[in-house]
């Protein structure tokens, strides 16, 4: 959809008057208020229209910064304005002041302003249309398990050594003093010695001759 240029309206009025009122003063205070200082405030005609003017400007400059919302075609609109308003404030005399001026003023800058826009909204746009065309981020996979440590075998336990073998019964000290009193009863067998004859004396030595 074509925005229409609401800073044309202002300039119609303007031409309006001129071609067809030609008998109006733009200078003629329309308007006397009295402010509270005591001093009265005279509103003519050119400055109803140059107030209008700029609210149309503001209006322009909010539908220009809405994202989408100014296309090529309105910024040619806003410059054919522009440069009717500029041919009009040049070449005709009626024209020639300084309420047809300011007008043409500000229908430059609706044209400015929405170049301005348009190049900032592709600045912004521009680094973020290649993260549209990229696929869809695959979500994080979790980190894998760290690896189980690994168990600690036990010790292979030593094999009991085998039970030294019971030592002899040690006797008790009653039988050992009986074999020991056995062992004296007892009779020792005599060796008989060849010294001694029969009878148990002794040889006698032979007679000296």
């Amino acid at each position: 959809m074509v925005g229409f240029p609401l800073l044309l309206v202002p300039l119609a009025v303007y031409n309006i008057i001129a071609f067809l009122m030609p008998g109006v003063s733009f200078t003629d205070p329309l308007i006397r208020l009295t402010l509270l200082s005591g001093e009265q405030w005279q509103i003519t005609l050119s400055d109803m229209l140059l107030a209008a003017a700029v609210l149309l400007l503001l209006l322009e400059v909010i539908k220009g910064a809405r994202p989408g919302a100014k296309y090529l075609t309105d910024h040619l609109l806003s410059l054919i304005v522009f440069g009717a308003a500029a041919a009009e404030f040049v070449l005709w005399p009626k024209f020639g002041n300084s309420t047809y001026g300011l007008l043409a003023l500000l229908a430059l800058v609706d044209f400015i302003s929405g170049i301005a826009l348009r190049t900032r909204r592709r600045a912004v746009v521009a680094p973020a249309a290649p993260s549209v065309s990229r696929p869809q981020r695959e979500a994080p996979q979790p980190a894998p398990a760290a690896p189980p440590a690994p168990r600690s075998e036990p010790a292979p336990v030593a094999a009991p050594a085998p039970a030294a073998p019971p030592a002899a019964p040690v006797p008790p000290a009653t039988s050992v003093a009986e074999s020991v009193l056995l062992d004296q009863s007892a009779p020792k067998p005599t060796v008989a010695s060849p010294d001694l004859q029969p009878g148990g004396h002794p040889p006698s030595d032979p007679p000296q001759r």
